[in-house]
């Protein structure tokens, strides 16, 4: 009679430590560390020589390669050289926000127009139409600036070189993104809305007005948000369409300073204009969060901003 003998278990060879990388790195289901390290090393490269030029705009002394303390002389204390009491930058701020909220104001309306004309254009024209809409997106900046300078000089001499021809190029400039934006929201709603609307009695303004434009809503904050932006931070076409002294910007006065004798001033004056931009796209998300809450949807606002069709 056969008596079975119980074998050991074999050993389990230990996996080595290239095999475990190995299989971590070919592993399709694991978390995309590679692209989170990738992301914040981009972040960070980024945002490290933003923020080093903002603290020297605090910085107690002249120097903007040396830390001397912290202070805010450069932003008020100064009696001559700070951006408040220094003129020529207190303009160059007064005239940056002007022309921002001025192009913001007058490009969004025209550019929810124009998407909601460009949107419901049928025929052979409507094509070419929506193209030339794209046009000043993929032209050069310094192509439009010239352009715009050439047309404000030779041919439309009645407005001349200064505030009204820079706040003419800043929304000339900026319609096409607003177009863009508002298109992709409309794009995302559909037509059916507004029928339904219609077939229950409302006339077609009623349907614009009261169902429309309130779905629109998120868009044209957005658009609010990246005109104030996009005309706040803008250098090309304000430079060539600037006239008298007065009508420096921010970025044109940034550019003629560091050019002669740069102060700790122009680093806090540069901290402004990153904060005037940042405000415009923090309201932006506010006011977006806020309505997510109030139609009960959840996400973040900030991937409102991120995506075109919201």
């Amino acid at each position: 009679m056969s008596v079975d003998v119980a074998q050991p278990p074999e050993s389990v060879e230990a996996p080595t430590a290239w095999r475990r990388v190995r299989s971590w790195i070919a592993n399709p289901w694991g978390r995309p560390r590679f692209l989170t390290v990738v992301t914040w090393l981009y972040i960070i490269w980024c945002i490290i020589p933003v923020l080093i030029a903002v603290q020297f705009g605090f910085n107690d002394g002249r120097s903007r390669t040396a830390w001397q303390g912290f202070s805010l002389r450069w932003y008020f204390d100064d009696p001559d050289l700070s951006v408040w009491n220094d003129p020529s930058l207190r303009e160059a701020l007064l005239q940056s926000v002007k022309l921002a909220v001025g192009t913001m104001l007058v490009a969004t309306p025209l550019g929810v127009t124009l998407a909601i004309g460009l949107a419901r254009w049928k025929g052979r024209a409507a094509k070419p139409a929506n193209f030339l809409m794209l046009f000043p997106l993929i032209t050069p900046e310094i192509v439009m600036g010239v352009s715009l300078f050439l047309v404000f000089i030779y041919f439309f001499q009645v407005v001349d070189l200064g505030t009204t021809a820079q706040l003419l190029g800043h929304i000339t400039f900026t319609i096409s993104y607003v177009v863009i934006v508002v298109r992709s929201r409309l794009f995302a709603i559909g037509p059916e809305y507004e029928e339904a609307a219609m077939d229950l009695g409302a006339s077609p303004t009623q349907a614009l007005r009261m169902i429309l434009l309130p779905m629109l809503a998120p868009a044209i904050w957005a658009s609010l948000a990246i005109a104030f932006a996009i005309s706040i931070d803008d250098f090309v076409i304000s430079y060539f369409l600037r006239g008298e002294a007065s009508t420096e910007t921010i970025p044109t006065r940034l550019y003629s300073g560091l050019r002669l004798a740069p102060s700790p001033a122009l680093n806090a004056l540069a901290s402004l204009l990153l904060a005037f931009s940042m405000l415009a796209i923090t309201s932006a998300a506010l006011f977006l969060r806020r309505l997510r809450r109030r139609e009960g949807r959840r996400g973040s606002a900030v991937e409102d901003l991120a995506h075109l069709d919201i």
